[in-house]
């Protein structure tokens, strides 16, 4: 076989090989290897064979490249190393067969391989899929309007291959008023996913009613307490389920917010005048849901009013946020990173929040967190801007 024979002939396979393999451009270089080993060996003297070289080409196929892309690329360099053993009339000598034979046994492991890694890709695309369907379905995303009032909010998981877990929040329209709800349930991940469709049942069933705040809370407790209940093995494993919560009501024509803490972080309000950032502290805290004994809620829930004007804005918090550490152990300092940024939208707010709390806590976070952010009427005017 001449030289010129070897260097053209591949033209045919590579054709063949670009509509089998559209892969990043880089997977060019082993069919480089493949094409010049056989043009080097007719240069090369008779004592220095490349054609163990062969086998790298495979390899690193099969590490970018499904089962398809790598047998073509396998079945390239076996090709390759016949023309390399005609062009030095060696093709049936012992070293050649054993190599042929090596490299055969090799690139067949390899093609396993890369059937395996697809058919483990494909489940992992599955439950990633199962996963947000998950997410939509249990933890909606909040509209960006609702009344008065634009919101914005933020989810992230402990657990990097799930959108959902063991925090939560959801928001409700009444005829005159905007009811916000945010949770953290006990546990992280998907293992607590039962319990928070539970919580966000027992909102959204009740929520839209014209009750009380203080009823419908009552109404959200009894829920929860049956619902654990049900789903609990033991009463010691039911001892330790529960939910903290802050939940919201927001009257379309008052200035105002009534809340009622059970057992959960307080919000922070941001004054749309000044940027002054308050933490909400209700004078009286309910204990978390699902902690109430008896057949009946023996519970009386007080809510607290705060001040909520045109341009304030409402940041509601679960743990997750405030307990994020940085790699020396200092706690996320949720109430001064929010002053910092006081002058933006709920949307940007809740992004620059989000993304400041994963530096904060080198990349990864510890326990799931959720975000979310209301603001009442127009835009806040700086008070530079109205001079």
């Amino acid at each position: 076989m001449s030289t010129a024979t070897t260097a053209t002939s591949p033209a045919p396979l590579l054709r063949v090989l670009r509509r089998l393999m559209p892969h990043p451009p880089w997977l060019l270089g082993p069919l480089v290897v493949i094409v010049a080993i056989p043009v080097a060996d007719a240069f090369l003297p008779p004592d220095i064979h490349l054609a163990h070289l062969l086998t790298v080409a495979t390899a690193v196929t099969a590490v970018g490249a499904g089962p398809r892309a790598t047998a073509a690329v396998g079945l390239a360099a076996l090709l390759a190393l016949t023309a390399a053993g005609l062009e030095r009339h060696a093709l049936t000598s012992e070293s050649v067969v054993v190599e042929w034979c090596a490299l055969f046994a090799v690139s067949a492991i390899l093609v396993a391989f890369a059937h395996l890694r697809n058919r483990h890709e494909q489940a992992l695309r599955r439950a990633r899929s199962v996963s947000d369907t998950a997410q939509r379905v249990v933890l909606r995303p909040l509209p960006d309007r609702a009344g008065p009032l634009r919101l914005a909010s933020q989810y992230r998981s402990a657990d990097a291959d799930t959108q959902v877990g063991g925090d939560l929040y959801a928001s409700a329209r009444t005829a005159g008023s905007t009811r916000l709800i945010i949770g953290d349930v006990r546990g992280k991940g998907l293992a607590s996913i039962s319990d928070t469709a539970i919580v966000l049942g027992a909102f959204r069933a009740a929520a839209h009613r014209e009750i009380p705040l203080a009823e419908l809370v009552s109404y959200v407790e009894d829920a929860i307490r049956w619902g654990l209940a049900e789903f609990s093995s033991s009463a010691t494993e039911l001892a330790e389920r529960f939910v903290t919560a802050v939940l919201v009501d927001i009257p379309d024509d008052e200035q105002v917010l009534h809340l009622v803490s059970c057992g959960h972080p307080p919000p922070l309000l941001v004054c749309g005048s000044n940027g002054i950032v308050t933490t909400l502290q209700a004078a009286e805290i309910a204990p978390p849901l699902g902690l109430a004994v008896g057949p009946a809620s023996p519970l009386s829930y007080v809510p607290a009013t705060f001040p909520f004007r045109d341009g304030d804005r409402l940041v509601l918090y679960t743990d997750g946020v405030t307990e994020a550490r940085d790699p020396a152990g200092s706690f996320y300092p949720l109430a001064e990173r929010v002053a910092k940024r006081a002058d933006h939208q709920p949307g940007p707010l809740v992004e620059a929040i989000t993304a400041d709390l994963c530096e904060h806590a080198g990349g990864r976070l510890v326990d799931d967190m959720a975000l979310v952010v209301a603001q009442r009427g127009p835009d806040p005017v700086p008070a530079d801007r109205g001079r």
